[in-house]
């Protein structure tokens, strides 16, 4: 039998005290924790439960969920609350079982959910569909833990049949509902709530999650690649200890080398909320609502757990779960999954049938009137603003049509479908900074076609071919040269090392913002959100200009 101790500073988040003490683990399970007397000699290093991120699209990472743990667990991640949103909106059911079956092939706890909006809405081609047969099948598994983000809040609202089916199935299951309100506040967050969604990720004000917090909802607080709401809701914690978590929703693979929930740990702290509302938020409020399975540092629990150098910076040192050593000092030690070596659950899977795209399909004729809607990307947010902006200044020298203009920063942007030959969709965007060139990327929220924008036609043409030749990735096109990251797992997901993926991402990040001069912080991540329907206030879906506030195409 597996037996070892591990002496430490254990932070007790349930006695909210800091003391000595060694910690016994056997076969997994710890099986007393004892307080002690550490040698005058013996490293102060802390001993806290692992973190957990209370909502994250694993797919966004462009890696696999065995190689995403591989790289989580060195910052001392042990858990996800983790919505196959992305893979089943390409391929249905068998993209979730895809996320499950490869996730069991190292030890890291996934805890996936059952997408509760496939296809988000009715207003983009979707790969699938998941209806509230397919939904109430998949919440009967025990692998799946909760109903994923209720995005059609109007749904919810007006009682829509098939949203009402999917709640009543997730209650009749004993399994929690996420939310996805992005805005609502008053009588009709309430309303909301009292359909019985308990969380929302997706507050952007500190007003809107108070209003949430005190009709009874858990808010979850959100630092991704793209959307940054820490800074915005941080300071609530101090008042709502019990009722907050930390989330990425969506980490890029560059951003999950360089830290997790433990960077949102040392911000905390460094805003001077208190330690142990800290650690409630990252560690133990996510296992009493979503029921994990992940251990709280306590006799009889998973042995789950951390060690950390400091409570300023949470440097990991080591991370266990279930007992085993699955990174120390910097380096992960979960053994690398190749595809070679996987069963037939797990092979890649993909839903991508479309031709190569000619420059002339991106024409833009001259419109009628003198100004149109243009989308202002908004640099660490999902939503946009629509825009009201003159013609004059994107016609083409023969005035017929209307081109991209870098010194207006306003270019076209395109969503060619993936699933099926149709004419592209085309529309202008304000607030890339691309001054050459463009960019394209089949991770396309929600429905993943395919998204792109450029200075020009033919720059626009050849980024999205690059896309469709590898069926699925992200590309960057210049007047000197050509790259892409090839995602072949639905379009969303590499199966190479995580390591080299995040090297070859931040290596095409750069050519986007040094040779084609974008300004966004992340041009990719704000990329795939300008077809995401269900944020406001303007975006693209492949069948048009879409309006979130009216929930009409323009």
């Amino acid at each position: 039998m597996s037996l070892f101790s591990i002496s430490g500073l254990l932070a007790d988040v349930h006695q909210q005290k800091i003391y000595p003490a060694v910690v016994t683990v056997q076969d997994g399970i710890i099986v007393s924790v004892e307080e002690t007397v550490l040698p005058d000699d013996a490293p102060a290093y802390y001993l806290l439960p692992g973190f957990i991120d209370s909502h994250v699209h694993i797919e966004s990472s462009m890696l696999v969920p065995s190689e995403f743990a591989r790289l989580a667990v060195v910052h001392g991640t042990v858990a996800t609350i983790s919505d196959p949103h992305e893979i089943a909106n390409v391929c249905g059911m068998e993209g979730v079982e895809f996320m499950i079956s490869n996730g069991k092939t190292v030890p890291f706890k996934f805890n996936f959910g059952a997408s509760s909006c496939v296809p988000a809405t009715v207003f983009e081609t979707a790969g699938a569909v998941l209806d509230a047969g397919d939904v109430e099948q998949l919440l009967q598994r025990d692998e799946i833990r909760y109903l994923s983000e209720m995005m059609n809040f109007p749904g919810v609202l007006f009682k829509d049949e098939e949203v009402m089916k999917k709640i009543a199935a997730a209650h009749r299951l004993g399994k929690p509902v996420d939310g996805h309100a992005p805005g609502l506040r008053g009588e009709k967050a309430k309303q909301y709530i009292d359909a019985g969604i308990s969380t929302d990720h997706e507050c952007f004000t500190a007003a809107e999650a108070l209003d949430k917090l005190q009709y009874g909802m858990k808010v979850i607080i959100r630092e991704g690649s793209a959307a940054r709401n820490f800074d915005a809701l941080i300071g609530l914690l101090n008042d709502w200890p019990d009722s907050m978590m930390f989330c990425s929703d969506d980490k890029h693979p560059d951003s999950l080398v360089l830290g997790h929930i433990n960077q949102l740990c040392a911000r905390a702290v460094a805003n001077g909320v208190d330690l142990f509302k800290v650690l409630k938020a990252a560690c133990v409020n996510p296992v009493l609502h979503y029921k994990p399975g992940v251990g709280l540092l306590r006799p009889g629990d998973p042995a789950d757990f951390i060690l950390v150098k400091d409570l300023v910076n949470f440097e990991v040192i080591k991370t266990y779960i279930n007992g085993e050593l699955v990174a120390e000092n910097g380096q992960s030690l979960i053994v690398r999954k190749t595809e070679a070596g996987m069963n037939a659950d797990t092979k890649p899977v993909n839903n991508f049938t479309c031709e190569p795209v000619h420059a002339s399909a991106f024409h833009y004729p001259k419109p009628a009137k003198e100004t149109i809607e243009v989308i202002e990307a908004l640099d660490g947010q999902l939503i946009t603003n629509k825009l009201m902006l003159d013609v004059a200044p994107l016609l083409a020298d023969n005035n017929s049509s209307l081109v991209g203009n870098t010194e207006k920063d306003v270019l076209k942007i395109v969503v060619v479908n993936r699933y099926r030959q149709a004419k592209p969709a085309v529309a202008f965007i304000k607030n890339t900074g691309l001054e050459e060139g463009a960019i394209a990327s089949s991770v396309a929220h929600d429905s993943h076609n395919i998204v792109a924008v450029g200075v020009d036609d033919d720059s626009i043409s050849r980024a999205v071919n690059l896309v469709i030749e590898k069926e699925g990735g992200v590309s960057a096109v210049s007047s000197k040269r050509e790259m892409i990251l090839p995602l072949p797992v639905a379009g969303l997901m590499s199966m190479e090392d995580g390591y080299k993926v995040a090297a070859d991402y931040t290596a095409i990040d750069e050519m986007t913002k040094k040779e084609l001069g974008s300004t966004l912080s992340s041009p990719f991540m704000t990329l795939s959100f300008m077809a995401l329907l269900v944020i406001p206030h303007l975006k693209l879906s492949d069948l048009g200009l879409f309006d979130g506030d009216s929930f009409s195409f323009v």
